[in-house]
């Protein structure tokens, strides 16, 4: 009895000192692993810093677009030249060989004695052979003869296993161009079909706070607490609703508690987080045509045919996209980072995105202080008498800088930070709303004017701030310094883009030391 007494005892013990595991002292969660950043393929790392945004020399008389302001600029990672033909293709082919995958898996029973089998539509997903249901809260086997929930559980496979092109192009027949569309007979890919759904968080319409009206209740008119029993209905959201979804604008849900004295903590949230979740679908195939809108009385059919699709414009800007494209292929590229790292076990990174106006300009400047150009001093031509950047030199002499159209996205030097063609070549979308008076209202920690226009918004409202300058410009936009706008929904032949990344840690100088960094208390609590 007594060695039965001194075992529980001892089991007690153990079960007790298992539970508590820590010294009592706050120590945050243990064991997670140190993050370790890596600079994007074909990004450059652009540290912390602070700089004079705006014009440091002369600037248009009474124009007021671009004063000097004192902003700082948080570190991050920016596209070495633009994006290229190339790795826009590589989206395009993306898109179009999901929506052929699409089909393919939908349509199980194409036309003619040849069914794909179950076993086969199943190769077609990434699955375990075993699942959670996380509907069941159960254990699942995988069952190849329910293609359509396993549709919604599982990604689609890039390898189709024991499926024939006869069972395949009778699917895919209507991705192609219709007889009478054909050029010669030659059977290709109707790019109107080349539709990318995606989805965007509308973080400013989610942050709002909304209003809260608090009637008086429980009290006298001198404020005396009178009524143990306070009635919770004093407090009342009023919020607005949004003019196109009719939903409230701001928070909507009160998830606040009253103590004993009627006392409310006022948090608040959202009743519904899904109509934050922005659904979009847009195409995105470059508009070719632009080259022939963009100049009248001008010749320049070749570009139409050529410039997109032919290997030797592959390392070109790609131009031709409108804004909403640019930010559409960021998402896509976000996501394809992002699902790569998660299936390697790494953590997820921040998104790629379109620079704000202000972490352009500061990219630009190539850490030199009040330089109206990229490559420094005041001048675009070098000691040589050589032209540094692609533009508009002389009137009516387009290649003299050795450039007609734009020229590859490596052309030229680089600047202090390792990034090519920030002035000339092609101008540059960003994230940035455009408004004149932007310089005198914005603030100066990461400068930044948003604003997501509605279909029924004045044209103005639609402008977006590009940089940079271009090859049809003249030398006065290729100053860092220099803004303009276009219209968010127009695609040009001069107008290209470049993604940005911002850094996750403090964003030093030296980006040996970012990230990892342990505390000596942290390395004894282990």
């Amino acid at each position: 009895m007594k060695k039965l007494l001194v075992f529980g005892v001892v089991v007690i013990a153990l079960v007790m000192s298992s539970c508590n595991t820590g010294t009592g002292h706050l120590t945050g969660v243990q064991g997670r692993k140190a993050f370790y950043p890596e600079i994007p393929l074909g990004m450059v790392y652009i540290p912390s810093g602070s700089y004079t945004m705006g014009n440091g020399d002369q600037d248009v008389p009474f124009l007021h677009q671009s004063r000097s302001k004192v902003v700082s600029i948080h570190a991050l990672y920016m596209d070495q030249t633009e994006i290229t033909n190339n790795e826009w293709r590589e989206f395009v082919y993306w898109v179009r060989d999901s929506i052929m995958l699409e089909k393919v898996y939908l349509n199980t029973d194409p036309t003619g004695n040849d069914a794909i089998e179950d076993e086969d539509i199943g190769e077609m997903l990434n699955h375990p052979d075993i699942y959670y249901d996380e509907v069941n809260l159960a254990w699942q086997e995988f069952d190849p003869s329910q293609p359509f929930i396993n549709r919604g559980l599982f990604p689609l496979s890039w390898r189709m296993k024991g499926i024939k092109d006869n069972q395949i192009i009778p699917l895919i027949s209507d991705m192609y161009l219709r007889p009478n569309e054909r050029w010669y007979k030659r059977r290709v890919i109707d790019v109107r079909k080349l539709n990318f759904k995606y989805y965007w968080i509308d973080l400013p319409e989610a942050a709002k706070r909304g209003r809260v009206h608090i009637e008086r209740n429980g009290y006298d008119p001198s404020g005396n607490y009178t009524d143990p029993s306070l009635d919770p209905q004093h407090r009342d959201l009023k919020n607005p609703v949004h003019p196109f979804t009719g939903e409230p604008v701001g928070l909507d849900k009160d998830m606040g508690y009253f103590n004993s004295k009627g006392q409310n903590n006022g948090l608040r949230g959202h009743e519904d987080r899904g109509r934050f979740i922005i659904e979009e679908e847009i195409n995105v195939y470059p508009d070719t045509l632009c080259w022939v809108r963009d100049f009248t009385y001008s010749f320049n059919d070749p570009m139409t045919n050529m410039y997109f699709w032919h290997p030797a414009y592959d390392n070109y800007p790609v131009v031709g996209v409108t804004w909403v494209q640019a930010r559409a292929f960021c998402v896509w590229r976000t996501q394809k980072l992002n699902n790569w790292l998660e299936s390697i076990g790494q953590l997820w990174v921040q998104d790629f995105r379109l620079p704000t106006e202000g972490e352009w300009e500061y990219c630009a400047r190539g850490d030199l202080k009040n330089s109206p150009y990229p490559w420094g001093g005041p001048y675009i031509r070098n000691s040589g008498g050589c032209m540094l950047g692609n533009f508009k030199p002389m009137r009516g002499r387009y290649f003299d800088d050795g450039g007609f159209y734009p020229v590859k996205a490596f052309s030229y030097n680089p600047n202090g930070y390792g990034l090519y063609c920030m002035s000339g070549n092609v101008s540059e979308w960003t994230e940035t709303a455009f408004d004149e008076s932007v310089y005198e209202f914005s603030h100066d920690l990461s400068p930044e004017y948003r604003y997501y226009a509605m279909d029924w918004d004045p044209p103005s409202m639609k402008r977006k701030v590009i940089r940079g300058g271009s090859w049809k410009d003249v030398g006065f936009y290729l100053q860092t310094s220099a803004r303009t706008y276009e219209y968010q929904d127009t695609a040009k032949c001069y107008l290209g883009f470049r993604c940005v990344q911002t850094h996750i840690g403090r964003g030093g100088r030296d980006f040996s030391k970012e990230g990892g960094e342990e505390l000596k208390s942290d390395i004894e609590l282990r």
